[in-house]
């Protein structure tokens, strides 16, 4: 205990006072001395200085709050309401009055709470009931979060850090204080936020990690992989980045499992199997809700519509999205152009990076062209990995049905080949690409050139094998036209933002054209704007698999991090 007449003293003669715990002896305990000492000790042990010190929350607070226009330019009012205030017995722990002079709010303990509206409202009754009070109203359920620290003073930001981390926490803020020492910055939250409010404003003034909770909805193999690589690498973001990452929750379309400590990586997938839970998204929101992480990622690793249908839901929640999930970026454009404006009015982040060539900069690059004013004129993309594949080994020595057997053979192709050849998701990333570039298109606006033959659209994928022969004179005929013009075959994507269309197409290109130097199963894009006219903007590399996917996930985990306060 540190009685209030013990600090002056000290202060006055610089005696440095330190706080020890008695349930935790062993601990060296908190030291309180002058600046300068402060500043000489971190210096001696290579530190920074913290502008903030510490921060300190009361509990259980009303905010009662006096307004009318009557107020306005009138003395005394203040001075009445504090003087009602201190006849009734009740403490006033906080004040805050605009300069507009429309109102003056104090904090309250909540128990007092009704002593001090029943005293207001009796003292000013008269100028209730002339309209010149137009009321006296409870807050209640509120909570007091202080940050304190004598290097907070003249220093710039502040303010701007502690706002900014209580809104990517999606925590309101009630009321502000601050004197003019700037030794101390008061808010008012809910009680509901006061746990993740504080917890988000430690994070952010680096006094402790930047935690992020996760919930990953679809463990297969994009996700599975992409939690063995956040297992790697956990404990080297915590140590030198300061980032907590923990994965509080996995879910797929008919179970769950949750934990609001973090779950453990390490065997996760034996007690997947073990334990069955089924999925429970009351649940699933009550453990993010439990665990009072203030920044919240859903990572989406399905292909579903109806996990893509949460998203509006999820952000309205204060929680952040990352996923390579293409129904929500391709689907309903009122309902993308939704998504994007909750992002933004609500400041919670929506990445899907991995949507275009798994974890290739693609949609980082089109963001980084627009918002340094460079004007794109025109996208193409060799954008599906299967594709990619199949005609960069089609060469016309073998039949085309048999390097489509073979693709499927070596697991390049879905299990139904023709998912791939009608051009369907192509023409999805097509719509993405165009709608992160300004266009407002839907898929029903872009033409695709499927290579499934109208004839074998609806049997059985064996039957398709089977017949897929008869067709092959088609495309070797399509083949050898290309070649005697010394160009070759490619599927691509093209964005045209002058014309403000998008198609999907089977296009000849010379074998000098970046295109034509493709290998494997990679993707290719090709960016021309105002900046990159003559020489394009090419991004090139794997365009399929888990790892590189799971790569681009988690690199927009590290981004989203980093936007959320975590040191580069």
């Amino acid at each position: 205990v540190l009685p209030p007449q013990c600090p002056p003293p000290a202060m006055k003669k610089n005696i440095p006072v330190i706080i020890r715990n008695f349930f935790n002896l062993p601990h060296l305990g908190t030291t309180i001395s002058t600046l300068d000492e402060c500043i000489a000790k971190d210096e001696t042990n290579g530190l920074r200085t913290r502008t903030v010190k510490g921060f300190a929350t009361i509990d259980d607070i009303s905010m009662i709050n006096v307004e009318g226009t009557g107020m306005v330019g009138v003395p005394g009012t203040a001075s009445s309401v504090f003087q009602t205030m201190k006849e009734a017995g009740v403490n006033v722990v906080m004040i805050s009055q605009a300069s507009s002079e429309h109102s003056i709010c104090f904090a309250v303990k909540s128990a007092q709470a009704a002593a001090a509206i029943a005293a207001l409202n009796d003292f000013f009754s008269r100028e209730l009931r002339t309209g010149l009070i137009s009321k006296v109203s409870e807050v209640p359920g509120q909570c007091i979060l202080a940050a304190v620290g004598q290097a907070m003073c003249a220093t710039p930001g502040v303010s701007a850090i502690l706002f900014s981390a209580l809104a990517n926490a999606n925590v309101n803020v009630t009321a502000i204080a601050q004197g003019c020492s700037e030794y101390n910055i008061t808010v008012v939250v809910s009680m509901e936020d006061s746990v993740k409010a504080l917890r988000a404003v430690h994070s952010r003034f680096y006094l402790s990690q930047t935690p992020v909770g996760i919930v990953l909805v679809g463990p297969g193999m994009v996700g599975k992989t992409m939690l063995r690589q956040l297992k790697d690498q956990v404990d080297v973001l915590e140590e030198e980045f300061n980032i907590e990452l923990r994965v509080i929750g996995i879910c797929s379309g008919g179970r769950m499992m949750m934990d609001t400590q973090g779950l453990t990586l390490e065997g996760w997938q034996d007690k997947w199997h073990a334990e069955r839970v089924d999925i429970d998204w009351n649940v699933v929101e009550n453990t993010v809700v439990e665990s009072a992480i203030p920044n919240i990622c859903m990572i989406d690793c399905t292909a579903s519509e109806a996990v893509a249908a949460k998203y509006e839901e999820w952000l309205l929640k204060g929680y952040n999205i990352i996923t390579p999930n293409k129904k929500a970026g391709s689907g309903d454009l009122a309902y993308y152009k939704r998504l994007r404006n909750i992002s933004r009015i609500n400041y919670k982040h929506f990445f899907a990076e991995a949507t275009e060539g798994a974890g290739l900069p693609i949609l980082s690059t089109i963001a980084s062209l627009r918002s340094s004013g460079d004007h794109i004129s025109s996208i193409e993309g060799i954008l599906s990995g299967t594709l990619s594949y199949i005609f960069n080994t089609y060469d016309g020595t073998m039949p085309f049905s048999e390097v489509v057997s073979q693709a499927k053979a070596q697991g390049y192709t879905e299990p139904d080949p023709r998912e791939d050849l009608s051009g369907a998701d192509v023409a999805r990333k097509v719509v993405i690409l165009a709608r992160e570039s300004g266009l407002d298109i839907s898929l029903e606006d872009v033409p695709v050139m499927s290579l499934v033959p109208k004839a074998l659209e609806d049997c059985s994928v064996d039957e398709f094998m089977e017949r897929l022969p008869e067709y092959d004179d088609e495309m070797a005929a399509k083949f050898s036209e290309a070649a005697l013009a010394g160009k070759v075959l490619r599927f691509v994507g093209v964005v045209d933002m002058k014309e403000g269309t998008g198609r999907v197409e089977l296009a000849e290109y010379s074998e000098e054209h970046a295109f034509g130097t493709l290998n494997g199963s990679d993707n290719m894009v090709s960016f021309r704007s105002d900046r990159y006219n003559q020489t394009p903007l090419v991004v090139r590399g794997p365009g399929a698999g888990a790892e590189v996917t799971a790569g681009g996930i988690f690199s927009d985990l590290l981004k989203l991090a980093a936007y959320l306060g975590a040191p580069s």
